[in-house]
């Protein structure tokens, strides 16, 4: 499967002091924490400036994914979790390959 998900906080952290800015004016370390989570998992992975795609089995897809929202959401009192999924049983490397497709057909029709 691919999954591309894009997680944010929003609102101040529980344990933030009354009166510090909120966690939504940047979202950058809190970003930083769920892409360091996919890193370190060691599945296929690729992060733009919207999603992070990452490739694998249901079930190591959704526990990456579980534990970045989880990372996230010490950055603020709420968490934003978007997700698209690709799920075609039997299929590997398709992080690239569907790219490597699409350039191709780019490419012939020229």
């Amino acid at each position: 499967m691919l999954l591309a998900f894009s997680v944010a906080p929003s609102g101040q952290p529980a344990s933030a002091p009354a009166g510090e800015p909120s966690a939504d004016a940047s979202v950058h370390d809190a970003v930083a924490a769920a892409v360091k989570i996919v890193r370190e998992s060691g599945l296929p992975n690729h992060t733009d400036s919207m999603f992070t795609t990452i490739e694998g089995e249901w079930d190591e897809v959704f526990d990456v994914v579980k534990r970045a929202t989880e990372a996230v959401g010490r950055f603020g009192s709420r968490v934003s979790l978007v997700i698209k999924a690709d799920i075609r049983p039997g299929y590997e490397g398709e992080l690239t390959g569907k790219v490597e497709r699409l350039e191709q057909a780019i490419s012939n029709a020229e």
